[in-house]
């Protein structure tokens, strides 16, 4: 029985949430290994849609584990907030085991605080952070600094004496630098410590909990957010995450080894999206692009910003085939193309000096930014797909555009989303019975 890592192949808002969500029917436990409430999965089940930042996806499914590993850093109001929010709708089964790692790390006060400043001072050149302060979280957690989930609930003279030493450097860089005002600390422990003992029940060694879960067999789902070319070392840098979203974090975000899953699940939207700043090659600045907008309801779940839409871009994803270990994919949003006469595919980059690219997406970003798209031109379709739930029952060009998909990826599909709801999927194979 395999265990299953799930993570993005484009710029993030892939569907992961809804793709998660159906696996963790056939899993035991669901575990979060990186991101923090930056991420924003969105589910639809029974017509109510659920959007979820930390909880794993996983938590509408009665009796499974679900954890948030070390690698994501948590802020506690947020995730306080969102199980209040899932209990008062009913949608925290009372069989369901909520876990959070003792070594997640905290976003504080000051981690948002300096993440909205420093985009500020970028002026222009902004990243599209979503100022949720989770750049500087994994800064602090890179430098030694960080606070993390066990020490809010441990001993509160050292979690005071470790917070005013933090608050030191980050109160000069805030006053001094960006001109704003301090941050108390006394204020901060006396919220922290409130949240730590809202918390304390959740917290626990995710490491061992795997661990143990393992050992008995247990269907282990492993849940990412962001995409690929959103990580730190793998995407468009600097228009990036802080933290890896390729499924190799999905072991050191979470305590297990790299024997704990063979099957890697790319999700694939059927077109492009990207919020924020950096190159995007098949962009659409057109009536396509804004319908693709409207029709897709592109917006983020988490800040509500408009998303940047283009045609489907698959050297984007062969590289994330590539350095993500992608033995299968699943497609999402298919539906949203529905009434498109004509149905371009990016198959490569044309660069300025003329160089043909088909594998990797260019690291040096002018050269990027100067890219132009290759594209192959299909024939679109008008028929409604949203009922269908084999291959066989998709119109003749739908079928055609994912033949070339499959082709263009070297990996297969293993799910077909025809349309936001949880039953409108095709499942093509079950990648817990690999």
């Amino acid at each position: 029985m395999a265990n299953v890592i799930v993570m993005g192949t484009q710029w993030g808002d892939e569907g992961k949430g809804k793709v998660v969500d159906l696996y963790a029917e056939n899993a035991d436990v669901i575990v979060r290994f990186q991101g923090g409430n930056n991420a924003g999965h969105t589910l639809v089940v029974k017509g109510v849609q659920t959007i979820l930042h930390l909880v794993p996806s996983g938590i509408l499914h009665d009796q499974k584990l679900c954890i948030i590993g070390n690698g994501v850093v948590v802020d506690p109001r947020v995730l306080i907030s969102e199980i209040d929010e899932l209990k008062e709708r009913g949608l925290f089964p009372p069989q369901t085991q909520l876990r959070v790692s003792e070594k997640a790390h905290l976003i504080m006060p000051y981690h948002k605080r300096l993440d909205l400043a420093r985009e500020g001072k970028r002026g222009g050149g902004k990243i599209g952070t979503t100022g949720r302060g989770i750049g500087p979280a994994y800064e602090d957690k890179a430098a030694r600094t960080g606070i993390r989930m066990g020490e809010l609930i441990g001993d509160g003279d050292a979690f005071r004496d470790k917070l005013r030493r933090n608050l030191e450097e980050k109160n000069f860089l805030l006053t001094k630098y960006f001109g704003e005002t301090p941050v108390d600390p006394e204020a901060v422990y006396e919220e922290y410590r409130g949240y730590g003992e809202r918390l304390r029940e959740y917290v626990a060694d995710a490491s061992v909990l795997l661990h143990r879960e393992l050992r008995r067999g247990r269907r282990i789902l492993f849940e990412g957010a962001q995409g690929c070319h959103l990580d730190i070392d793998h995407g468009t840098y600097p228009f990036v995450t802080s933290s890896n979203t390729v499924s190799a974090n999905a072991f050191s975000g979470t305590g297990v080894g790299p024997q704990a899953a063979s099957v890697v699940v790319g999700i694939c939207k059927a077109y492009t999206t990207r919020v924020g700043g950096g190159p995007f090659a098949t962009e659409l600045d057109d009536e396509i692009g804004r319908r693709l907008q409207e029709v897709g309801k592109e917006f983020g779940a988490t800040t509500g910003r408009r998303r940047r839409c283009g045609w489907l871009d698959m050297v984007l994803v062969r590289h994330s085939v590539r350095v993500g270990g992608v033995t299968g994919l699943a497609l999402t949003k298919l539906d949203v193309l529905t009434g498109i006469d004509k149905i371009r595919i990016c198959t490569g980059y044309r660069t300025a000096a003329g160089e043909r690219i088909d594998l990797a997406v260019p690291a040096d970003l002018p050269t990027l930014a100067g890219c132009e798209p290759v594209y192959e031109e299909m024939e679109g379709w008008t028929e409604d797909i949203s009922q269908a739930r084999r291959l066989e029952e998709l119109p003749k060009n739908v079928r055609k555009y994912l033949e070339r998909i499959e082709t263009l990826a070297d990996v297969p599909l293993v799910l077909v989303s025809v349309g936001a709801a949880r039953n409108e999927t095709i499942i093509l194979k079950n990648p817990f019975s690999s």
